[in-house]
């Protein structure tokens, strides 16, 4: 099947914008996920609520709407140090990364989405990593991807494309193109069922969605919000 994609879908802001991206351009997308050991586990909780509110409220994309894949991946968490993987204050190591950041697990993600993908007969991965708004991670960066897609390429003898819509725009340019695809039934989806805050707060309700509004992804999504509404 020539017009398919395989979203990396988190169940955050970003993934889910990729997610809509996808519908709007493929005949038929499939979504996967990967339970890590993450600290903000609530991601995967809302998974399914967003699928199933992109069914509800856009029935063009419901048709185009294939399975969604789980895989646990508990040896990731296994073989980290990291405040996303464990209950420790965030902040910056002597490298200058936040301790955020999880060596590997944009690379892991998409080899195993590669390897269900080959299985699955799908052309496209795709990713919300990000150059513009980021911690600095080194596998979010278009040189990793560019560099990632030709070793998948060569290990499975594929023509796999992994695309990266949200690479050269900021949090206010995707809360814009979340519009853009789907106005805003789209953005209201994305606030009520979707989850982006580390600390994995859904306690917390803000006009940006649920989070403890003070870790740097609140951080990021809420004034790209604001940032978006005042432009």
């Amino acid at each position: 099947m020539s017009s398919s994609a395989l979203v990396v879908f988190s169940g955050g802001q970003d993934s889910a914008t990729c997610l809509a991206w996808a519908l709007q351009r493929h005949d038929h997308v499939e979504t996967i996920g990967f339970d890590y050991g993450q600290r903000h586990r609530v991601e995967l909780d809302v998974r399914e609520a967003f699928r199933a509110e992109l069914s509800a409220q856009f029935p063009q994309w419901s048709q185009r709407l294939g399975p969604d894949h789980m895989l646990a991946l508990p040896s990731l968490a296994a073989i980290s140090d990291t405040a996303l993987t464990s209950d420790r204050e965030i902040a910056f190591n002597e490298t200058g990364l936040p301790n955020t950041f999880v060596p590997g697990r944009n690379l892991l993600f998409l080899t195993y989405a590669a390897a269900v993908a080959y299985r699955r007969g799908l052309k496209h991965l795709i990713t919300g990593v990000c150059e513009t708004d980021f911690s600095g991670y080194p596998d979010c960066r278009d040189d990793t991807m560019k560099s990632l897609q030709v070793t998948l390429n060569l290990g499975t003898e594929s023509r796999f494309v992994i695309d990266t819509p949200l690479m050269w725009i900021d949090k206010a340019q995707t809360w814009a193109l979340a519009n853009d695809l789907g106005g805003q039934p789209l953005v209201d989806a994305i606030i009520e069922h979707t989850h982006t805050c580390y600390l994995g707060d859904r306690e917390h309700r803000h006009a940006w969605g649920y989070g403890c509004g003070t870790c740097p992804a609140c951080e990021l999504r809420g004034n790209g919000y604001r940032a978006w509404r005042e432009g």
